[in-house]
């Protein structure tokens, strides 16, 4: 007998095949008949009108911390996503040394992803040293499948101390670091992570340490990755925000080369206005596919609408003679932005040329007031930033600051979407979603928690991408949020609906699926903001054959499964890996 049978679907694979009606048949978490399936089932799910589709997989997310006290990794399984992957950009919460270290690290996730610094330190419990022993505490408590990667930074700063900011590895020092990722590859870590990002600074404003690695370090952390199997690798370099230059071209490629790995970055932009930016990035790929490297770009499918704030510097800080403003205590940057002159040099960096797409966030104008604080701002919510000015006779930029000023920082604003709401740009994005070279994500889920919610990028590319503007078919969609990134991953039986696959199923209504308005909830620990947003059309999502969300909302169950490397992947060598 089946434990579960789901009757009449409209059963979309994942490998891009053309849909078809017929039955899914699980037991013991795995699917055991496809089709036309007449065994009797302890349990039934009615289908009729929806699809059937393997569940979504999230390759660059920051769950690390929040599965501590979110076990189902909110809100992605109700956006359908089945498996997600942390420990991306360099930045992980294992391996630990000293509590100085922990505080450390708590203060930099605070800092360069945005997780309020009151919720990790009443969310973490940090009673664990080595990353095999943080992985065996999520192990059996997952309400979703993740997998981690190991942070560049983490490793540095348990390793070398305080001498992980700025300072070069000894031989010694660099055969310790590179230890402790074995170690951590050893018992399941996904890959390497690592960020050479200018935008990258830590609690304290300096940059992170990862930044302050030389490629011969890199390289040998390459080389660790590729003695162990089912390994991979990702970067984030400033180019990511721009364009990347020759140097960083050939770090990536030399890196893939080495670990003999795929090597993957977050995040491709795509704008109308720049096309030529687009094919720079994703000509990369080609150069390195040249040498028999990879390296692949992931891409958002959805407008990305933004939260932004003055009380911390999230994509703000990549604009050029931004980031020492940010580094400034609270009153010491109040004063700043009060001033005429620091006014002037930061109008000046937000619209120089090496500012790069981040000029785009210059059109102070189009910013919406989102919410304000003081009784100075009474009456702004909603409106347009150029509107207020044209009222008040101020240039924008000015008006933008004065808001911010009396709100003593903390007024939130929504810049125009990234990406542009345009036809033209809409094509181009449609474009390269299927673009060997791309891979749909980069969330941050679980990072910028006040600034974004990333984990609606899978029902907005179904709403938006394919029954709006109908610009690729369902089955292609459902192919690039599943199969594809599983694949570059190695995930074993994950990310299609095939006998003897795991049963990561979501079952969605083709005719109403989408992202549900973005809003803020008080629900982390210490009562800490995030923004959130629930889900439409997203009927159930199963793990395991286990549903996790039921009727649209949450269940109780946990069954989720801690994905080892090895053990739960396969390797995926590059032609010319060693």
């Amino acid at each position: 007998m089946l434990d579960l049978i789901i009757r009449n679907g409209f059963v979309v694979d994942g490998t891009g095949a053309p849909g078809f009606g017929g039955d899914v048949g699980i037991r013991d978490g795995r699917v055991v008949a496809v089709g036309q399936v007449d065994e009797p089932a302890a349990r039934q799910i009615d289908a009729d009108g929806l699809v059937v589709a393997p569940g979504f997989v999230d390759l660059h997310t920051h769950y690390d911390a929040q599965l501590s006290w979110d076990p189902w990794a909110t809100p992605s399984p109700l956006h359908g996503t089945t498996t997600v992957i942390g420990g991306n950009c360099g930045f992980t919460v294992a391996p630990t040394g000293s509590d100085g270290d922990n505080d450390y690290l708590t203060r930099l996730l605070a800092r360069v992803e945005g997780m309020p610094l009151n919720a990790l330190q009443e969310g973490l419990a940090w009673d664990w040293q080595t990353f095999g022993q943080w992985l065996d505490r999520l192990d059996g408590t997952l309400g979703v499948n993740a997998g981690f990667l190991v942070g560049h930074s983490t490793i540095r700063r348990v390793v070398m101390g305080e001498a992980a900011n700025g300072g070069t590895a000894t031989p010694e020092q660099l055969a310790a670091m590179v230890a402790e990722l074995d170690a951590a590859l050893a018992v399941g870590a996904l890959g390497f992570s690592t960020s050479q990002s200018k935008t990258h600074n830590d609690g304290t404003g300096s940059p992170v340490p990862s930044r302050s690695a030389n490629r011969e370090e890199l390289l040998a952390f390459s080389r660790a990755v590729a003695a162990r199997p089912g390994t991979t690798l990702e970067i984030i370099l400033t180019g990511c925000l721009g364009e990347f230059s020759d140097d960083e071209v050939e770090l990536m490629t030399e890196m893939s080369l080495a670990g003999n790995r795929p090597i993957n970055w977050n995040v491709l932009t795509i704008t109308a206005e720049r096309p030529q930016s687009t094919r720079h990035q994703l000509d990369a790929s080609s150069r390195a596919a040249e040498r028999g490297a990879v390296i692949a770009a992931l891409t958002l499918p959805n407008l990305i609408h933004m939260w932004f704030t003055f009380a911390n510097g999230f994509a703000l800080e990549g604009i050029p003679g931004w980031p020492s403003m940010f580094a400034l205590p609270p009153a010491e940057r109040i004063a700043a932005l009060s001033d005429p002159a620091e006014r002037r040099r930061l109008r000046r960096g937000a619209t120089s040329p090496e500012a790069g797409i981040l000029t785009d966030v210059a059109q102070w104008h189009a910013w919406e007031v989102a919410e304000t604080f003081s009784a100075a701002n009474a009456g702004l919510v909603d409106r347009k930033i150029g509107d207020i000015a044209a009222e008040r006779g101020g240039d924008p930029f000015d008006v933008l600051l004065d808001i911010v000023v009396a709100d003593e920082l903390k007024t939130g604003f929504r810049p125009p979407p990234a990406g542009g709401d345009d036809d033209e740009g809409w094509r181009q994005r449609a474009e390269a979603w299927t673009d060997p070279r791309t891979v749909l994500g980069g969330s941050d889920a679980g990072a910028h928690l006040d600034v974004m919610c990333g984990a609606v990028f899978t029902t907005q590319l179904l709403a938006d991408g394919v029954r709006r503007r109908q610009l690729v078919s369902v089955e292609e969609a459902v192919h690039q949020l599943s199969d594809v990134p599983a694949r570059l991953y190695g995930l074993r039986d994950r990310g299609r609906i095939a006998e003897g696959w795991h049963a990561d199923l979501v079952l969605f209504d083709p005719t109403t699926v989408d992202a549900g308005p973005i809003h803020k909830r008080h629900d982390l620990p210490a009562g800490a903001p995030r923004l959130y947003s629930e889900a439409v059309g997203v009927e159930h999502v199963l793990v395991h054959g286990t549903p996790i969300v039921s009727g649209g909302s949450l269940t109780e169950e946990r069954p989720g499964s801690l994905i080892r490397s090895g053990r739960d992947t396969d390797t995926v060598s590059v032609p010319g890996g060693s």
